[in-house]
């Protein structure tokens, strides 16, 4: 019974520390999975066709889905869900990304 207990606290303890990680850590994930294209702090690289995120008029919830879900009409990597982005992620990086002045 004891050692059921200490592996329910440790997969809560896991579950927690990766879902607070996701959510309070949007600029590394945006420096990560987004700066390479969309440079360091949002304005975008016209060489390689990578719009301005900064002062975008989307809302987090439309950045997220964005990353979460892809469009069809985007071009890779945004024509199709970002690989190894968790949902909490998406928002994190959404939510980042509303900051950028």
């Amino acid at each position: 019974m004891k050692s059921k207990c200490l592996l329910t606290v440790a997969s809560v303890m896991l579950f927690t520390s990766t879902t607070v990680f996701a959510a309070d850590d949007g600029a590394a994930l945006y420096k990560k999975k987004c700066a390479g294209c969309h440079g360091a702090n949002g304005e975008g690289k016209p060489a390689l066709k990578a719009p301005a995120l900064k002062g975008t008029s989307l809302d987090a919830d439309q950045l997220s889905q964005h990353l979460t879900k892809g469009e069809a009409t985007s071009k890779p990597p945004h024509n199709k869900a970002m690989s190894g982005l968790t949902e909490a992620q998406a928002k994190a990086i959404a939510d980042y990304v509303k900051t950028l002045q």
